[in-house]
């Protein structure tokens, strides 16, 4: 007797199910295909750079195959964090991160071969860690793990006794820029550890390590001793040794004593009997150099700007008393006296003998220049301020006040910055004098002798910290010393 036949056979439902496991078998090869491609493959070691050095970070691909096409990307901690990358045939600029900027290149010799190292130049404390290695064909991506480390070995030990304490003299000894931190140990001539009183580990400015150890001797310890800081990093050490003579371990007797404090006695007192003295003479100088100020004012000369001097981006108030440099160019006539390639304008008042004085403001103003030319000095062109080309001036240029003479140029003895210039001209004396009129003291004098006429020279400088220049002002000067200051 047959039995019954199943419902669903086993060939039907094989036959059904094929088609799924034949997809599944494909996806799974592909797969393995793309994760088979190739893989990243960097030192098993860490590799050192010194400070300041260069640093290089080998990578490449196994197998080895033509990497020209793929993305090559070094990042630090985060896929964002660009320390360099080449996409599209090219290094890309873009995404690098600012502290890496012209300062890495990928070495691309034997990329054809799946190999590129990057190379970091003037190694800092910061690029200390890890960096990964990062390739990307179209169907695939790998990635390896790589650590630079940064050494530096600091200054020779700087060795200097402190004093006395507990019974024993303290000897210091400290060194400075160290990467990463080092060891400090105090050793005798055997090579003896001796431990230290103190120790202190700091990290300065830019991410080095300055150390400092201390130590105690007595007059029953060894008396010779060295200090050595070792960078464990590069087995590297500075060593620096000291004597401790017996004379740092005397039997003082009262005499002693006394004679001692008595010296010291006379030293403070000729100590302060000099700064008493210089007191005197600085404050001598001063009272004079303000005397001779207060004289020249008696001089005052009502100066006013001359408008057929003026560059063509000046602009010159209704009263002829403020200057200002502005971007667009005035309409005014093309006329020999006027200055083209500066912004310079003269004042109208022509001496040929006599003594003049007038004031400048020049305010918080970063760049200007005041003082007197000969009418006869060029107007176009680069020409050097120089008394030998007729110019007696002082200026204010990248944060120096200085007096134009001939190369070098001197600098200003300004205490206090000023904010008002007096210029004072003795003609038939052959002098040019400025002031600083905050602080009633003298800046400079040139000493030379005068032909033909000159005249009050103002250079108002370009544009300031992106906006225009302020302008510079001729001041009323007031009848008495505490007058008004300039409108």
């Amino acid at each position: 007797m047959m039995g019954k036949v199943p419902l669903f056979s086993p060939s039907s439902t094989v036959s059904s199910a094929l088609p799924g496991y034949v997809a599944l078998c494909l996806a799974l090869q592909v797969h393995s295909l793309v994760s088979a491609q190739f893989t990243v493959t960097g030192p098993a070691h860490p590799i050192t750079a010194s400070l300041g050095g260069e640093a290089f970070l080998p990578c490449h691909l196994s197998p080895r195959m033509d990497a020209q096409s793929m993305e090559v990307r070094w990042f630090r901690s985060q896929y964002s964090a660009v320390v360099h990358l080449y996409h599209d045939g090219q290094d890309q600029y873009g995404e690098q991160m600012p502290e890496y900027q012209g300062r890495t290149e990928l070495l691309k010799d034997h990329i054809t071969d799946g190999s590129v190292s990057l190379r970091i130049r003037d190694i800092q404390p910061s690029d200390d860690g890890q960096y990964k290695c990062f390739f990307q064909s179209r169907v695939a991506y790998e990635e390896a793990l790589l650590e630079l480390q940064v050494a530096g070995l600091g200054s020779d030990p700087d060795i200097s006794v402190e004093g006395h304490q507990d019974g024993g003299i303290q000897v210091v000894c400290r060194s400075s820029g160290w990467y990463p931190e080092p060891e400090a140990q105090w050793r005798d001539l055997q090579g003896k550890l001796f431990p230290s009183a103190s120790e202190k580990i700091s990290q300065e400015a830019g991410g080095l390590f300055q150390t400092e150890i201390a130590i105690v001797l007595t007059e029953e310890s060894n008396q010779k001793v060295s200090c050595c800081v070792r960078n464990p990093r590069l087995d590297q050490e500075r060593e620096s040794a000291i004597s401790i003579a017996e004379l740092f371990f005397p039997r003082v007797d009262a005499w002693t004593v006394v004679l001692g404090v008595i010296l010291a006695l006379l030293v403070v007192l000729i100590a302060l009997a000099g700064y008493c003295l210089w007191r005197q003479h600085r404050e001598k100088d001063k009272l004079q150099a303000e005397l001779k100020w207060r004289s020249a004012r008696l001089y005052t000369v009502d100066v006013t700007l001359d408008p057929n001097t003026a560059h063509p981006n000046l602009i010159l108030s209704e009263d002829q008393k403020t200057v200002t440099y502005d971007d667009r160019r005035q309409d005014r006539p093309d006329n020999p006296e006027r200055f083209n390639t500066y912004p310079i304008v003269l004042g109208t008042n022509g001496f040929t003998g006599g003594r003049f004085y007038w004031e400048v403001e020049v305010g918080d103003k970063i760049n200007w220049t005041v003082g007197v030319c000969r009418e006869s000095v060029i107007r176009t062109g680069k020409v050097r301020l120089t008394p030998g080309n007729g110019y007696w001036a002082v200026w204010l240029r990248d944060g120096k006040y200085e007096a134009c003479t001939s190369p070098p140029k001197i600098p200003l003895p300004t205490g206090i910055r000023p904010s008002r210039v007096g210029v004072f001209l003795d003609y038939e004396a052959g002098e040019v004098s400025f002031y600083s009129v905050t602080d009633r003291s003298h800046l400079f004098t040139f000493t030379d002798t005068f032909s033909g006429t000159l005249h009050p020279y103002f250079y108002v400088g370009y544009k300031e910290e992106g906006k225009n220049t302020a302008p510079l002002i001729i001041c009323p000067v007031p009848a008495q010393a505490k007058g008004n200051l300039c409108p």
